[in-house]
């Protein structure tokens, strides 16, 4: 059975072995005791110059002033009041991205350490985990990008001492993951029959147009009239979006783009801006009352109950 005996340094023992007798020199390793999130850990030295060494390393780190907020207490006050860390500022649509990963993925392990308990290894355990549970590389990194922010601001804000998330990476996919393009395809002429047999007639046009020109949902709630030509050479420009209910215009070259429309969609859009024409900045799709629609009203009343009764995917 190994003893520790005290040396004349405190919190370092030498682990004498049961064939030592008390007498002469020894070969018997050297042991460090500290106390982390109130638990006691030790670690073995193969000399006292090496224990005495980590013993200081391990005593500047825990010496300095304990932070008691812990981050379930610090979060909600975080999420409502940041404002970004440029002069740019901080773009509302992404307060409830930031809310999301970290409410579903890091508050349930995370809510009540202490800012300061936090290390890499406890995010790293955390990105794996979301691997292991089969969490997109996309979601992995929205994850880590909202918690790089909320510590380097509890880092600004005195709280801590380092960024736990800087320099820790995305964990590799378990399997191969194919890429975004090819994960999102538009449905075939067959698909989308099948699926207008289960949904309202009044919803063909919307669909069969978001089929037609490839545009995301986002962008087709957001097309008003003066985004739409329907003369000669018929097409969209995109280049805006509604979002979270609220109309941002496209920024990126990617994002503002015109696409051609085919001569039939032109002669099915024009009578629909017959009977629904209000206005040249109103939208051409629009809810009963002649709002933008919501995308998760429309995926919940009129998407969803129709690929669930086709038993489409």
């Amino acid at each position: 059975m190994t003893q520790l005996v005290k040396t004349s340094s405190a919190g370092i023992y030498r682990a004498h072995g049961n064939k030592f007798d008390g007498k002469g020199r020894c070969d018997c390793p050297y042991v460090i005791v500290w106390r982390h999130r109130g638990r006691q850990h030790k670690e073995t030295c193969r000399t006292f110059n090496e224990a005495r060494e980590k013993k200081s390393l391990r005593d500047s780190v825990d010496s300095k002033p304990i932070e008691r907020t812990s981050f379930g207490d610090y979060f909600p006050q975080w999420i409502e009041s940041y404002a970004g860390r440029t002069q740019r500022g901080f773009s509302e649509t992404t307060r409830p991205e930031y809310r999301r990963t970290i409410e579903n993925f890091a508050l349930p392990r995370w809510k009540t350490l202490k800012l300061s308990e936090i290390e890499p290894k406890d995010v790293r355990e955390l990105l794996m985990a979301m691997r292991n549970e089969g969490k997109s590389t996309s979601m992995i990194r929205k994850t880590r990008a909202s918690l790089s922010t909320l510590f380097a601001t509890a880092l600004e804000d005195g709280l801590i001492s380092s960024n736990p998330i800087r320099g820790v990476r995305i964990p590799a996919p378990l399997v191969e993951e194919l890429p975004e393009e090819e994960r999102a395809k538009a449905l075939t002429k067959a698909e989308l029959a099948t699926l207008l047999s289960a949904i309202p007639e009044d919803w063909h046009l919307f669909f069969e147009f978001l089929v037609h020109t490839g545009l995301r949902i986002s962008e087709a709630i957001g097309l008003t009239w003066e985004h739409l030509e329907l003369e000669e050479s018929p097409h969209v420009k995109v280049r805006e979006q509604f979002y979270r209910c609220k109309r941002r215009r496209l920024k990126s070259g990617a994002g503002r783009r015109d696409i051609p429309l085919a001569p039939k969609m032109a002669t099915r859009l024009t009578a629909h801006r017959t009977a629904h024409y209000s206005g040249p900045k109103e939208p051409v799709f629009t809810s009963e009352v002649g709002t933008e629609l919501i995308r998760g009203k429309v995926a919940e009343r009129v998407l969803n109950p129709a690929r669930d009764l086709v038993g489409m995917p």
